[in-house]
């Protein structure tokens, strides 16, 4: 365990920000009972996980195991 960095990355900070943002809106909408916003919310959240995937493809994320960079 002691080898292994997971989440300690550039990809996985930005995407887990912008997620728990989406979070955020989607629970203030949910409270004030406005579907639209709520859906909104959720839409951000799918949003930090691309965010975080593309940040990962382009060399910002954790490599895959048995992958190197290179």
């Amino acid at each position: 365990m002691a080898g292994n960095h997971h989440g300690h990355t550039p990809a996985a900070w930005t995407g887990v920000t912008i997620a728990f943002i989406g979070f955020c809106v989607s629970a203030v909408f949910t409270v004030a009972a406005e579907p639209v916003g709520f859906w909104a919310g959720l839409v951000v959240v799918a949003l930090g996980g691309l965010v975080g995937l593309g940040m990962r493809m382009a060399g910002l994320g954790q490599p895959l195991p048995g992958k190197s960079r290179g």
